[in-house]
């Protein structure tokens, strides 16, 4: 992998890249990401990674038909003209089994189509009939233990200071989430919470549809996203972060918004980065994990990222950890709201800084061993408060033991904890899906 930097910024097209990396490069997720970066990955929104030959997660899926999908949501789309507003109706539960019956029935089966373009006007033209239903956010993960790779549920990256600093872990932020999709299920424009990064791979099944905007384009859909949707606008400036918005290809040309597209296939991964607004559909039944992650690149992200204040679901994470860590010479300017930086989106990640290289040491000292996926030791769904109140710690026993009995009754090679209560978050967003 070159690191030399090139004098200008890469991929000034700002077009979606893939890349193949071979097995020695693909141990290393971290450095990968900054080669990526390097070559001008990020300036898209949105890459496509395809692992090496051979490498696989987990050796069979035979064995996930019992596993439960808690609160599948059934999106109804409303509008027309390429402008549309999604809203989702949760369901009861179902098994993996009774969802791939559902996805494959003559009601909601993906159509007889010619090329993924074909398909693609069909997605859009038949937008508003059939609500399809979407098995989201579904906690756990389908790697086999001992997967190290580009493991999703440890990707050992700065986001895990939220653990280390709070022992906190937010459901399907820093913990993994599973989605069974079906033709006509689609994730809204969006970025990430609070502009994180995001990593998706397709376990399998049918191929899933990309669209991506370049970071340095950001702006100028929130602004025609405002224009077209002034009501929601008008309640919340980060309406987006509701997302229920889809606007088509077609308006995005028509109001020269600059974008890619791409399509994942079964056994690749996509990674989504700061301030990518991206959305897309699902071809038919299939499996995806994802999570989100962070590099020093995102903190200044972070420290900006736009907030929805109107629900309390919303994810909000403390920057404070980040900032006195990572950039301390900045702590005290930044806590005095002094420090004023613009943030440059051709601008690649760096390779290490003396505060990271620190910050990876004393990890490795601290934990010699890879903590277990299972436990948690305190979890929430998309939401992190500042201090965690003592009259919370109430039940947690007892409901870890809940979770322990439930994991008995999976097969042994998913590792999912079902989630008490019900799903918290019910706009379902797609990067992390």
């Amino acid at each position: 992998m070159a690191e030399a930097e090139a004098a200008s910024p890469a991929n000034p097209s700002c077009k979606i890249m893939t890349f193949r990396p071979t097995m020695e490069e693909f141990r290393d997720f971290n450095q990968y990401l900054v080669y990526m970066e390097s070559q001008g990955a990020h300036r898209a929104g949105l890459a496509k990674v395809i692992p090496p030959k051979g490498w696989r997660p987990r050796r069979s899926y035979d064995d996930i038909d019992e596993l439960v999908i808690n609160a599948p949501i059934q999106q109804m789309v409303a509008g027309q003209s390429g402008l549309f507003t999604q809203y989702n109706i949760q369901k009861k539960p179902l098994s993996v089994q009774e969802f791939r019956r559902l996805a494959n029935s003559d009601q909601y089966c993906t159509p007889r189509y010619l090329n993924y373009e074909d398909l693609e006007r069909k997605y859009w033209k038949n937008l508003t009939f059939v609500s399809p239903i979407y098995g989201a956010d579904v906690n756990g993960s389908l790697y086999d233990e001992g997967i190290e790779e580009w493991n999703i549920g440890h990707l050992n990256s700065i986001l895990d200071v939220i653990e280390e600093d709070c022992g906190v872990s937010i459901q399907g932020v820093n913990t993994p989430y599973l989605y069974f999709g079906m033709w006509k299920t689609s994730f809204s424009w969006h970025t990430e919470d609070m502009d994180l990064y995001s990593i998706n791979y397709l376990h399998f099944g049918e191929p899933k549809s990309w669209y991506a905007i370049p970071p340095e384009h950001g702006k100028r859909l929130e602004r025609l996203a405002t224009g077209f949707f002034p009501n929601s606008s008008k309640s919340c400036e980060a309406f987006l972060r509701h997302k229920m918005t889809l606007i088509s290809p077609s308006i995005l040309k028509k109001y020269s918004i600059p974008f890619d597209k791409i399509t994942q296939e079964a056994g690749e991964f996509m990674i989504t980065f700061p301030y990518g607004y991206h959305a897309g559909f699902n071809h038919g039944f299939n499996c995806a994990e994802s999570t989100n992650f962070a590099s020093i690149r995102w903190i200044d992200y972070g420290k900006v990222a736009k907030q929805c204040n109107c629900s309390k679901d919303m994810v909000k994470i403390s920057m404070d950890p980040f900032v006195k860590k990572f950039q301390p010479d900045r702590y005290q300017v930044w806590k005095q709201g002094k420090d004023a930086c613009v943030l440059d989106h051709s601008r690649p990640t760096p390779g290490s800084t003396p505060e990271l290289q620190s910050w990876l040491h004393r990890r490795k000292r601290a934990r010699p061993s890879a903590p277990s996926s299972l436990h948690h030791p305190r979890s929430r769904s998309k939401k992190l408060r500042a201090a965690a109140p003592e009259d919370e710690e109430e039940g947690e026993e007892e409901e870890e033991d809940r979770e322990q009995r439930a994991q008995a009754t999976l097969p042994q090679g998913p590792r999912v904890k079902k989630e008490a209560g019900g799903a918290s978050r019910r706009a379902e967003g797609e990067g992390r899906d």
